[in-house]
């Protein structure tokens, strides 16, 4: 099932994504996804509404160098353990909504990865549990101010200023993960294309790593990383990404006003 969060008429609401006659509908949900929910048979086309991230995350756990590819581009080595950091809420921006070009920043990259959605509170979750507490999938694109990443070391800035999580469209609960495509492109040129089953670490060991440290929240984001390809984002580009399975999530960039 294709799940979407969506505004109309001034109304917030989650549908599932279905084949209409016409072009695809929402059938409005009657409470939310992260419990038992029924369809309300209430359908509206998904022209007729703007999309919204398709969660609002308590916390975004994003990964680092988890390709080995990517690594290497940017003159780094695998780490012998996973990676972490935080991107805030107010990072987080849907489908069709502009990335804004933070004003420290001269060199934002672009970085397509699959994300991870979180469907049930979960803590020290043991690798045979991970699929129980996972909702289901969306694209991500970890945006990156890369000089600012160099030059302050510490990631809170670089990856975190306001419109840096782009996620959607929607989250494709019905999904295996393990070997999917992931293409990024920028005014329609490709500039990456990788495979999660190129994934240094697992879903499963990112889950099982992260839920040792903390409680995962129902909406809860996990980023898996980038492949290979990282490249220029300049204002007035289009950026899209794209994941088999799920969709395309497409943004424009702005300059910050």
């Amino acid at each position: 099932m294709r799940i979407a969060r969506f505004s109309i008429d001034g109304n917030v609401a989650f549908g599932a994504v279905e084949d209409g006659p016409d072009g695809l509908v929402l059938d409005i949900i009657k409470g939310i996804p992260y419990a038992d929910f029924e369809l309300s048979g209430t359908k509206v086309p998904l022209s007729k509404v703007r999309l919204l991230p398709p969660v609002l995350p308590n916390k975004v756990v994003a990964i680092g160098r988890n390709y080995a590819e990517h690594a290497a581009e940017l003159g780094n080595e695998v780490p012998d353990v996973p990676v972490a950091f935080f991107k805030p809420t107010t990072s987080v921006i849907g489908s069709g909504d502009a990335i804004e070009y933070p004003s420290f920043s001269n060199e934002l990259h672009h970085e397509a990865e699959l994300a991870v959605v979180i469907g049930r509170m979960c803590r020290e979750v043991p690798r045979e549990r991970v699929k129980d507490v996972v909702l289901g999938y969306t694209c991500a694109n970890d945006v990156t101010a890369r000089d600012a990443q160099k030059r302050e070391k510490q990631w809170a800035r670089a990856k975190g200023f306001d419109t840096s999580c782009p996620l959607g469209p929607w989250v494709e609960t019905d999904l295996d993960p393990s070997d999917l495509t992931i293409q990024c492109t920028v005014n329609g040129e490709q500039r990456q294309l990788g495979r999660t089953s190129d994934m240094v670490r697992s879903i499963e060991d990112l889950v099982v790593h992260i839920t040792e440290a903390m409680t995962l929240l129902p909406g809860d984001v996990i980023l898996t990383g980038t492949p290979a390809g990282v490249g220029p984002l300049n204002v007035g580009d289009e950026v899209a990404v794209t994941i088999e399975g799920i969709g395309t999530l497409t943004n424009k960039v702005i300059k910050r006003g």
